[in-house]
């Protein structure tokens, strides 16, 4: 172990989502056993991400947490706990004063250990201040802890909070599939789910298969052009089959010349990362099915719970997002830095997974798209490959602790 002696800082950045606080716990917990160790002094949770970076807002975590039940509860606890930001660092080049600001904040509290659990903005922070510390004379481990229910970060098989979001997705489809089977007149039913570059979370809702259960006739993801002709010809062939049609379509489905199919309906307002705030999608294409086919149309967009519904937790999920947190940790204590810490299923027909890291570099700005292997031909659907791909991620259940009826969360 290469040896370096000094506190800790970790904060959550980007959206949140109902694993982000079991990486907390694992970062937590591993920097306890360092503590004891004599390798960490303080850990420090900086509140909403940079933003409490640069106004020195930091809480002792390990005054919070140093008791197994609060961990048990904080891993249950949804949404970020020491709350979120979305901020973008400037180029190290142009930026002096930001970072030389930073490194007299690690400076004044002898920070000497960085973890920032996030997603792929959020591992863009992490490339700009390892790449800036690299350059000082001043010893400091930055390292990135993979989160978000979008499953796009590359070199990671899955990302923490993708499972229990498709364990959400897909029993909430399930629900609705069965709701929309007592009519026997013609309806369609159009299911949002989150999703701007990449379809990971939408193929979730084909889940149900795994009971032996029907899914949606119909799914579209982003990573195929979106053609209103295709889309009511598709209808129509779902309408032989039987009379309540369910589609699933994810937020960011486009149309071949790259345009949003939901753009009329969006506010067209950005993100400091350039994003644009999605949503509509559904509204858009019910107006296009009543105005086409003239039957019953609803749409739901399952919006915010598909990243705070902590009563649906997967084990597998919650169980690994605090193993990688933890891992993060064991790996930073060893010397590594400028790196982001990733989950690798392992060979073979049993699920088992290792952990690992990987440069930042790989992962910063970029996104995973679903692969043509898990979409069918017609672009409608996806395969039993993805099916056996999710599968795993989902299973399991992390009971809440209930008080009065109602799920315990910790708040801090």
């Amino acid at each position: 172990m290469n040896q370096l002696y000094g506190n800790a800082l970790v904060g959550q950045s980007g959206g949140p989502t109902a694993a982000i606080n079991a990486s907390l716990c694992g970062v937590i917990e591993a920097s306890l056993v360092a503590h004891d160790a004599g390798l960490i002094g303080t850990l420090y949770g900086m509140r909403n991400g940079l933003d409490g970076l640069f106004s020195e807002d930091f809480v002792d975590l390990f005054a919070h947490f140093s008791d197994p039940p609060s961990r048990e509860l904080l891993k249950r606890t949804p949404a970020a706990v020491l709350g979120s930001c979305r901020r973008k660092l400037p180029a190290v080049e142009n930026g002096s004063d930001v970072y030389e600001e930073a490194l007299r904040i690690f400076r004044k509290y002898n920070i000497r250990y960085f973890f920032y659990i996030g997603g792929n903005d959020s591992m863009d922070a992490v490339a700009k201040l390892s790449q800036y510390i690299e350059g000082q004379s001043y010893e400091m481990r930055v390292v990135g802890v993979p989160k978000t229910i979008d499953n796009d970060l590359p070199e990671t098989d899955h990302t923490p909070g993708f499972g229990s979001a498709a364990k959400y997705i897909a029993t909430t489809v399930h629900e609705i599939l069965r709701d929309c089977s007592v009519y026997r007149i013609p309806a369609v039913t159009l299911v949002e789910v989150m999703g701007r570059d990449a379809g990971w979370l939408t193929t979730a809702s084909a889940l149900p298969a795994v009971i032996g259960a029907p899914g949606p006739d119909l799914i579209y993801l982003p990573e195929r052009p979106f053609s209103m002709e295709q889309f009511y010809s598709d209808l129509k062939n779902a309408f032989v089959r039987h009379p309540n049609v369910v589609v699933a379509v994810s937020e960011g489905i486009r149309f071949a010349d790259g345009g949003y199919v939901g753009a009329g309906a969006q506010s067209g307002v950005t993100d400091v990362f350039g994003h644009r705030y999605l949503g509509g999608t559904g509204k858009v294409l019910e107006s296009a099915v009543k105005n086409t086919f003239g039957c019953k149309v609803r749409s739901v967009e399952l919006n915010l719970p598909q990243r705070c519904a902590a009563h649906l937790l997967s084990c597998t999920d919650i169980r690994e997002s605090r193993a990688v947190g933890a891992y993060c940790v064991k790996a930073a204590l060893h010397g590594e830095s400028g790196c982001m810490g990733v989950i690798l299923r392992k060979p073979g027909s049993a699920y088992h997974v290792r952990y690992a890291t990987v440069p930042i570099r790989c992962v910063a700005n970029r996104v995973r798209h679903v692969p043509d292997t898990y979409i069918n031909a017609a672009g409608n659907g996806i395969t039993d490959a993805c099916i056996g791909y999710l599968q795993p991620l989902i299973r399991g259940e992390v009971r809440p602790v209930f008080r009065n009826g109602l799920p315990m969360h910790y708040i801090l």
